[in-house]
């Protein structure tokens, strides 16, 4: 179930949030729980067993680490349960078959595909992280172990959150989860609905739209367009639009989600960490991922590049470090050669600012914004290759290697307006805008109402919203 879609809009959200209102104060969290699990088995009725076993094992893992708080070799143990059955369960239905593919093509071997397993589960690589950071949490000591199923259980399976972050630590909700009166106010439904509408209105009219000139110039099979031009058959200019139209429709498409489910979060009483901060405005590799997904770059960072020892052990270990997190990073996003290839080409960028050229980039002005757009922009054409009718090969040679074939102008002249307001929706220009509008009660509440009737109408009129961060 997508947050941009009818159902979800005008079924699921209204009723949960008026049964979470009405509920007594002792009853919310099981409320949550509950509707949390019908919205996971709307579309995932099958994987319904996996969720329950990781919320089992892990809440029986916390319960275990304090039971044998005083002995270090069962704690031990307990932690290494959590992190084997959430990392085994996490590999099992994500990169198994990958392992095999690639096995057979390096090695000769013949293994066969795992059957059933085609599909994911439904935001396995983000709630697996949750689920992790808690068990982990509790091994250091950092939180306190979680005594209720139920508010545990609705800590991991929170709709809001669930299939695409922002990925929360327990410790973020911990407090939240456990008031009884007063979670929330007025003040932060308003702030929260709010949010949730400039969510929706970056997902639906400017992902959506901006998307399908990337699907006009690539021509998927199943594009809803009949004027699609096919990757072959463009210039080389044409397939750098639409390189630059698929990294826009990423940015407006993940950040909107997160930002809706953030507002939705709000309006259940809690405050998860922000996921985006502007990162096309960043003046290099370091700063972008300082405001790309950034509790994802934070989840690494606290539990595997710390731990590694961080940037106390030299230079050398350091740049060690630093390939163990971007590999680790290309690994999350996918079960493919191109995720794996889009983390290492990552770990070379940040790897050759840390030794010499941040420095530089610190000096600049206008130099080191256009150097990051670029490489940010070949990034997601490393990072779609091999996609649903994206030849990687192909698509590389398009960008590199000058050709010939259909021009941009055509699509220039048909969404020049949309790519220009893209791009400065990218900028906090728009939030300065708002910050204005917001003073007065009239404009603020005029401007929430016609974003919501126009993504309401796109949603109930558009016959395609795919989130892209579901292959992921």
């Amino acid at each position: 179930m997508v947050f941009s879609t009818i159902l979800f809009l005008f079924r699921f959200l209204p009723i949960t949030l008026a049964l979470y209102y009405l509920a007594p104060a002792k009853l919310k969290n099981t409320v949550l729980f509950l509707c949390s699990l019908v919205f996971y088995c709307w579309g995932e009725v099958r994987f319904f067993p996996i969720m329950i076993a990781l919320i089992l094992l892990n809440y029986l893992c916390g319960l275990g680490l304090e039971r044998f708080d005083g002995s270090k070799p069962a704690r031990k143990c307990f932690l290494l349960a959590g992190l084997v059955g959430s990392l085994g369960m996490l590999f099992y239905f994500k990169y198994a078959n990958f392992v095999l593919s690639s096995a057979n093509a390096l090695l000769g071997t013949s293994f066969s595909p795992i059957q059933g397993i085609s599909t994911l589960p439904l935001g396995i690589s983000f709630y697996t992280f949750q689920t992790l950071s808690y068990t982990i949490d509790v091994y250091r000591r950092d939180v306190k172990t979680e005594h209720n199923i139920i508010d545990f259980g609705a800590y991991v399976v929170m709709f809001p959150q669930l299939i695409a972050g922002p990925i929360v630590k327990y410790r973020d909700v911990a407090a939240q989860l456990h008031v009884t009166h007063g979670r929330y106010n007025l003040k932060q439904i308003e702030d929260g609905m709010t949010l949730f509408t400039f969510g929706l209105a970056k997902k639906v009219l400017l992902a959506d739209t901006i998307g399908a000139l990337w699907t006009d110039i690539i021509g998927i099979a199943d594009s809803p367009s009949t004027t699609f031009v096919g990757l072959a058959n463009a210039s080389t200019a044409l397939v750098w639009l639409g390189v630059i139209a698929y990294s826009l429709q990423l940015y407006f498409d993940f950040s909107g989600y997160s930002m809706m489910g953030i507002g939705m979060g709000k309006m259940l009483g809690f405050d998860f960490p922000q996921n985006f901060n502007y990162p096309y405005i960043s003046a290099s590799i370091t700063e972008f991922w300082r405001r790309w997904h950034m509790t994802l770059s934070g989840w690494f960072r606290e539990y595997v590049y710390i731990p590694l020892g961080g940037n106390r052990k030299g230079l050398k270990r350091q740049i060690f470090n630093l390939f163990v997190v971007e590999l680790l990073t290309g690994i999350w996003h996918g079960a493919n050669w191109n995720f794996i290839c889009w983390g290492l080409y990552y770990f070379v960028l940040l790897a050759i600012e840390k030794l010499f050229l941040l420095q530089y980039l610190q000096k600049g002005k206008v130099w080191p914004h256009i150097y990051t757009l670029f490489l940010v922009v070949v990034g997601w054409a490393m990072f779609v290759g091999n996609d649903t009718g994206v030849s990687f090969g192909l698509l590389f040679q398009k960008l590199f290697v000058p050709s010939g074939g259909v021009s941009p102008f055509y699509f220039l002249r048909n969404y020049g307006v949309l790519l220009a307001v893209s791009v400065v929706c990218c900028t906090p220009l728009i939030e300065k805008l708002w910050n204005r509008l917001r003073r007065r009660t009239l404009t603020r509440v005029a401007t929430i109402l016609v974003l919501l009737v126009v993504s309401t109408a796109y949603v109930v009129g558009s016959t395609n919203s795919p989130f892209l961060y579901f292959n992921f």
